[in-house]
């Protein structure tokens, strides 16, 4: 749990940093690096480009409905291409019906 917490506070931080660029939801969605699912960090949040896809045994509780397009932490993207940057990952890209164990109910 701990690690995961690290995890969290070190992504928002670097989310900091790349807000203060200026860059526009749209423009940050459109020049985003997608994240890798096989990337350490991706693989320890069991992080998935389609949440149909997350593991039921590891994660129990999730649910189909979660996905990134309806996560906290999910940046707005681009209509072209469903992919936006997310502050879990330092704003790397993730698939609008992705999932990883971060996922947090957008407000409102």
């Amino acid at each position: 749990m701990e690690n995961k917490r690290r995890i969290v506070i070190k992504a928002l931080s670097a989310a900091g940093a790349v807000s203060a660029v200026g860059l526009s939801p749209a423009a940050r969605a459109q020049t985003t690096q997608k994240v890798d699912p096989k990337d350490p960090q991706a693989t320890s949040l069991g992080y998935v480009d389609d949440t149909k896809q997350a593991d039921k045994k590891r994660f129990p509780k999730h649910e189909p409905a979660q996905m990134c397009s309806n996560c906290q932490f999910y940046q707005t993207a681009s209509e072209k291409n469903k992919i936006a940057p997310c502050t879990i990952f330092a704003n790397k890209g993730v698939a609008a019906g992705g999932w990883c164990s971060a996922w947090a109910k957008k407000a409102g």
